[in-house]
C-alpha cells in the first residue's frame, strides 16, 4: 500500500485504536486516517480532565489529526484498565458503527512518571531486579497484558459473530532480553496472550498479532532530550497496521510478533520521510 495515493484502501473500515493520546497510538490513528478509515481514538487525558502526568496531548488532538489525514475521527475518553468502561466503550462503538474491523491496543502505562532518568520511586530502566519496587511490576502488568486482555475479550464476540475482524497489540520482539526485567517480564507476556488469541480465534476467521517497532521518536523521548537515539516516528508502525487491515490474506501471521520493518519492504509502505529504516535490535 503506498501511502501517497488516492487510493483509501481503508475507506470502508470502522478501526479502534486504544492509548491513542501521543505516542505509537496517535501514529497508528493517523495511519489508518491517511488510509480513509473510521478511527474511534481512545485514551485518558482529554480536554476536558485529567492529563496523564500532566501533559498536553489529548485524544481529540488525534481524533482532529486523523480528520485532517483523510479519515474520520471519533474520540472517546476510556481508562482500558478498568473493565466497565472498556466493555462500555465496545457496546457504544457496536451501536454507532454496527461492527469493528481492526482493532489496536496501543495502551502502555509502564512508564508513566518517568523523566527519562529515574521512575518515581528512583530507579530507572535497567536497575537490578532486587533494587526495585515490586509495584513498579504489576504497574507495568495491568496497562500491558491486562488492558490487552481486556480489549480483546469485549471485541472478540462480535468479531467471531461476523466471523471477521483484526485485532493488533503494539508490543516488542522478546526473543532477546529487553534490557530490564519488569518491561521484560510485561511484554513476554503481552506476547503470549497474543498467541493464544490468535490460536483460538483464527477458526472463527478472526486474526490476532502482535507488532514490534523500533525505537521509536515519541513526545515522551522527544522531551526526554533521546531524539538523536530513535529510529523511527510513530506513523512507520501506523502504516504497518494500515498494510496488514488492507492485506486480505491476514489470518496467515495469527498469533505472530511481526516487525514494523518487515511489513514495510513486504508492502512497500515508508516512514513519514520516504525512508524504510531497518529491523531494531537492543544494544547489547
Amino acid at each position: 500500500m503506498k501511502h501517497d495515493s488516492p487510493i483509501k484502501p481503508l475507506a470502508d473500515k470502522i478501526c479502534l485504536v486504544a492509548g491513542a493520546s501521543r505516542g505509537l497510538g496517535r501514529g497508528i490513528a493517523k495511519a489508518l486516517g491517511e488510509a480513509g478509515a473510521t478511527v474511534i481514538v481512545t485514551g485518558r487525558s482529554s480536554e476536558a480532565g485529567p492529563r496523564t502526568d500532566q501533559r498536553l496531548e489529548t485524544f481529540e488532538d488525534t481524533a482532529r489529526e486523523v480528520e485532517l489525514i483523510g479519515g474520520k475521527g471519533h474520540p472517546y475518553r476510556c481508562d482500558h484498565t478498568q473493565e466497565r468502561e472498556v466493555d462500555a466503550l465496545v457496546s457504544w462503538a457496536l451501536r454507532r458503527f454496527g461492527r469493528l474491523d481492526c482493532v489496536v491496543d496501543a495502551v502502555w502505562g509502564g512508564n508513566e512518571g518517568y523523566d527519562g532518568e529515574r521512575y518515581p520511586d528512583g530507579s530507572n530502566f535497567g536497575t537490578p531486579f532486587w533494587r526495585r519496587p515490586v509495584a513498579r511490576l504489576g504497574e507495568s502488568f495491568e496497562s500491558g497484558v491486562y488492558a490487552q486482555l481486556l480489549l480483546a475479550r469485549a471485541v472478540a464476540p462480535a468479531m467471531v459473530q461476523m466471523r471477521n475482524g483484526l485485532i493488533v497489540t503494539v508490543s516488542f520482539d522478546t526473543s532477546a532480553y529487553l534490557g530490564d526485567a519488569f518491561y521484560d517480564l510485561a511484554k513476554v507476556a503481552m506476547n503470549r496472550l497474543t498467541l493464544a488469541m490468535g490460536t483460538e480465534l483464527k477458526p472463527f476467521g478472526v486474526t490476532a498479532l502482535a507488532l514490534s517497532p523500533g525505537h521509536v521518536l515519541t513526545e515522551r523521548v522527544r522531551d526526554a532530550g533521546m531524539a538523536e537515539e530513535t529510529t523511527e516516528s510513530p506513523l512507520y508502525a501506523g502504516r504497518a497496521v494500515a498494510a496488514l487491515a488492507a492485506d486480505p490474506h491476514v489470518a496467515r501471521h495469527a498469533g505472530q510478533v511481526l516487525h514494523v520493518a518487515d511489513l514495510a519492504r513486504a508492502h512497500g509502505f515508508t516512514d513519514q520521510d520516504g525512508t524504510q529504516p531497518a529491523r531494531f535490535t537492543i544494544p547489547g
